[in-house]
């Protein structure tokens, strides 16, 4: 029997901070793209940015720090700067 995951991995650098892996039907790709954001401005972000993050993109304090970008080679959503948070679809296979 096989069972897709949401791997999600937090990154300090190159150094590896965070990993677990959560069952894919349990968040829906909009939910993880929030927690994505959520994680990145937790640990990446001071209250100021963050303010920026979610103002209208035409405000002047407006910023794209907790941006979601997507990586279509990697099949992988990536969201902060540094650290940074990336949540791929991993499938598992049960002998």
């Amino acid at each position: 029997m096989t069972h897709r995951y949401w791997l999600i991995r937090g990154y300090n650098g190159n150094e590896k901070i965070f990993e677990t892996k959560a069952r894919y039907s349990y968040f829906s790709e909009n939910q993880v793209k929030c927690l994505l954001k959520a994680m990145a401005s937790k640990l990446g972000l001071d209250l100021n940015q963050m303010v920026g993050a979610f103002a209208g993109k035409q405000c002047r304090i407006s910023n794209t720090l907790l941006a979601v970008r997507s990586d279509a080679n990697k099949g992988m959503l990536i969201c902060g700067q540094d650290p940074y948070f990336t949540a791929t679809i991993v499938v598992d296979e049960e002998s």
